[in-house]
């Protein structure tokens, strides 16, 4: 019996070790895990803190504001010189009295005083250079009249009418400016044999050279009245 308590002292005593060391390794495991995660967690957040950086915002310079543009150049022209007007011929003759026009401006009797130069106005200037308003004369108004030059080139024979010994005559009327070039948007047909021939004296006209006229030694606009000729060769 004495044996049998002892024996049952001693087994006890050896549970008793084991929870004690088993409770010990428990904590130091804890523990150790404890210090693992703390230790992990810092480390994250110092490779966190690491990563960071900080870029520095550059600022816009400020707009410069645009130039404002150059005043625009005020440009005086001289004025017209001291004289008279002219009567301007119409390019279009319509066979009809114009009404009336009550809004239109009276006519300035000094502008046909017949003083001073042609061309100009009542209330010029003496000795103005100005710009005479560009007008177009009869025949018998300028000093000398347009004339065509000889190396102008010629109306081309239309060669359907020529095969066929069919002649013919267009009487055209124009304005000749003061360049020495047929002003076509004045063109008019006066008299045609053929609508043919009336195209190649449109084709040619652009082309040809004339003397303008002139009124006081200075080239004017005239409007001239020009016969061409269709004859057939032989």
């Amino acid at each position: 019996m004495f044996n049998q308590l002892l024996e049952s002292k001693a087994t006890k005593q050896k549970m008793a070790g084991g929870t004690v060391f088993s409770i010990v390794l428990h904590t130091v495991l804890i523990g150790g895990a404890v210090y693992a995660t703390a230790k992990a967690g810092t480390n994250s957040e110092k490779s966190k803190a690491e990563k960071i950086q900080f870029v520095e915002m550059k600022k816009e310079p400020p707009k410069v504001p645009d130039k404002p543009p150059p005043p625009k150049e005020v440009i005086v022209k001289p004025p017209p010189p001291k004289g008279f007007q002219v009567l301007r011929a119409p390019v279009k003759i319509d066979i009809k009295i114009p009404e009336i026009d009550l809004s239109k401006a009276v006519t300035n009797e000094n502008d046909f005083t017949g003083k001073g130069v042609k061309g100009g106005s009542g209330s010029g200037v003496v000795g103005g250079t100005g710009p005479v308003t560009n007008q177009t004369y009869f025949e018998f108004q300028v000093e000398k009249p347009a004339e065509m030059l000889s190396d102008s080139p010629k109306p081309k024979y239309p060669s359907v009418l020529e095969s066929s010994g069919i002649a013919g005559e267009v009487q055209a009327q124009f304005v000749v400016r003061n360049d020495g070039k047929a002003d076509m948007d004045s063109f008019k047909v006066l008299k045609s044999t053929n609508e043919l021939f009336t195209q190649a004296v449109k084709n040619v006209l652009p082309r040809m050279h004339f003397s303008p006229a002139m009124i006081g030694g200075k080239p004017v606009n005239q409007l001239v009245q020009q016969s061409f000729q269709f004859a057939v060769p032989r």
